[in-house]
C-alpha cells in the first residue's frame, strides 16, 4: 500500500509498491496477509531463509550480551569467525568488514600495496572483465564494467577490462607489470554467466608466471551457495584473496575477506580500518552460517536442489537458456526482465533481474523439492500469460 506522505528517503532506488512485514523459511508474508515464494532471498542474502531458530538464538543471544565495540579490542567472536572462514577456505588471514563493496575494497588495497610496498611501484596494472560487477565505492566501481554504473562518477582509478573467459586476451593482457586480477566465478549481476571450463586455471597460471595477485569476488556466489563453500572448489583452482559477503551473515551485514599470509601482513596498523566490520553481532550471525553449510549433507542438499530447480526452469521457460550452478541461476530471456518479474510477483513468487535480458533466482539453501516445485509451476504460469499477449 502506498504510503500518501512524501518520502523522506532519497530516491535512489527504484522500489515496488509492496512492503514485506515478515517472513518464515523461504515464504515471505506482505501487509496485506498475502504469501509469497522467496526466490530472491534478498539477493542471495538470506542464506538460512528468514526466522531461522539457530540465527535468531545467536543474534538475541549476542545482542543481549554485546551488540559492539570497536576493534581497538580484542573481540572474541571475530577470532571465532576468523578460525572457521580459514578452515573453509585456504591458510590465510580474516579481514572483516560491512559489506561486499568494502570487502573488494580492502583487495584492492591489499593488489595496490603488493605493488608499490613489494615491487616498488613496479606493479601498477589492475584486470577485471567485462560485465562484471565488483561493488559501488569509487575503488570497487572502477572494477566494474559496465557504463551506465560508471560514467556518472567519472574519472576512475584505471582498469583494464578484459572479455569475460577470452583466454587469449588474458594471455596478452597479463605481463610482469600487472598487479591483480579480479573475477567473479560466476557474474552474478552481469546476467549470471559463469566462467568457461578451464578458465580460473589459466588465470592462476598467468598469476603464477608474472607475479600478480588473482582475486576471486565470491560476494554472490559464495558461502555454498553454488554447492561448495566456494566457487572457486569446483575447479580446484585457489586464488589468493577470496572477498565475501551477502549470505555470510545470513541477513545480517558483514563482509569479508580471505588474503594468503604474504599479502595479509601488509595491512600493518593503520593501513586499513572500519568501525563496525566484525562486530560482535555480525559475527555471531556469521558463525551459525557457517556452522550449517559445513553441516554433513547441506551442500548436497544444495547441490540437489539447484538442480531440481535448473530442470524445472528449463521446463518452464522452454527454448530458453538456463545458466549459473547450484542455487544461483539465471533464465536468458527474449526480453528485459522488469515483465517477468512482476508477472512472477502477481502469481506469488519473488525473483530478481541480472543483467539486460536475465531473470535471476537465489533462493535460500534451505529451499525444499516442495518449494521449487511450486514456484516453478507459478513461473511457468506467469511466463506463459506473458507470452500469451506477445
Amino acid at each position: 500500500m502506498t504510503d500518501p506522505q512524501p518520502s523522506a528517503l532519497i530516491q535512489n532506488y527504484a522500489r515496488q509498491d509492496i512492503a514485506f512485514v515478515r517472513g518464515q523459511g523461504c515464504t515471505l508474508w506482505d501487509e496485506s496477509g498475502r504469501s509469497y515464494i522467496d526466490a530472491f532471498a534478498g539477493v542471495a542474502v538470506s542464506a538460512l531463509g528468514h526466522g531461522h531458530p539457530g540465527l535468531v538464538a545467536a543474534i538475541t543471544r549476542q545482542a543481549s550480551a554485546l551488540a559492539h565495540i570497536s576493534n581497538h579490542y580484542r573481540i572474541p567472536e571475530q577470532e571465532a569467525l576468523a578460525r572457521q572462514l580459514v578452515a573453509l577456505t585456504f591458510p590465510g588471514q580474516v579481514l572483516l568488514c560491512n559489506s561486499g563493496a568494502e570487502a573488494n575494497e580492502a583487495a584492492l588495497k591489499l593488489v595496490r600495496l603488493w605493488g608499490n610496498v613489494k615491487h616498488a611501484g613496479r606493479k601498477t596494472r589492475l584486470i577485471a572483465f567485462q560485465g562484471a560487477f565488483h561493488g559501488r565505492t569509487l575503488g570497487a566501481l572502477s572494477l566494474t564494467a559496465n557504463p551506465k554504473y560508471r560514467e556518472p562518477f567519472a574519472p576512475l582509478p584505471v582498469v583494464e577490462f578484459l572479455p569475460f573467459g577470452d583466454v587469449a586476451a588474458a594471455e596478452a593482457a597479463i605481463r610482469d607489470d600487472v598487479a591483480g586480477v579480479f573475477i567473479e566465478p560466476i557474474q552474478g549481476e552481469g546476467g549470471v554467466h559463469p566462467t568457461p571450463p578451464g578458465f580460473l586455471g589459466k588465470l592462476r597460471e598467468l598469476c603464477d608466471r608474472h607475479g600478480a595477485v588473482l582475486v576471486f569476488d565470491e560476494i554472490q556466489t559464495g558461502v555454498g551457495r553454488t554447492g561448495k563453500t566456494w566457487c572457486w572448489q569446483h575447479e580446484g583452482v585457489q586464488p589468493d584473496i577470496v572477498t565475501s559477503a551477502k549470505g555470510l551473515g545470513g541477513g545480517l551485514p558483514i563482509g569479508a575477506i580471505v588474503a594468503a599470509p604474504h599479502l595479509a601482513a601488509l595491512f600493518t596498523p593503520g593501513l586499513h580500518g572500519t568501525t563496525f566490520g566484525g562486530n560482535p553481532l555480525a559475527c555471531a550471525a556469521a558463525q551459525v552460517v557457517l556452522g550449517e553449510i559445513a553441516k554433513p549433507g547441506f551442500l548436497a542438499h544444495v547441490t540437489a536442489m539447484g538442480e531440481r530447480l535448473r530442470q524445472g526452469l528449463a521446463t518452464a521457460f522452454t527454448g530458453c537458456d538456463v545458466r549459473g550452478k547450484g542455487l544461483l541461476l539465471g533464465v536468458q530471456l527474449d526480453r528485459e526482465p522488469g515483465s517477468v518479474v512482476a508477472a512472477a510477483r502477481a502469481e506469488g513468487v519473488i525473483v530478481g533481474p541480472s543483467g539486460a535480458n536475465t531473470l535471476r533466482l537465489a533462493p535460500a539453501l534451505i529451499i525444499t523439492a516442495a518449494e521449487i516445485d511450486e514456484l516453478v509451476k507459478r513461473l511457468a504460469r506467469a511466463w506463459a500469460a506473458i507470452r500469451a499477449k506477445t
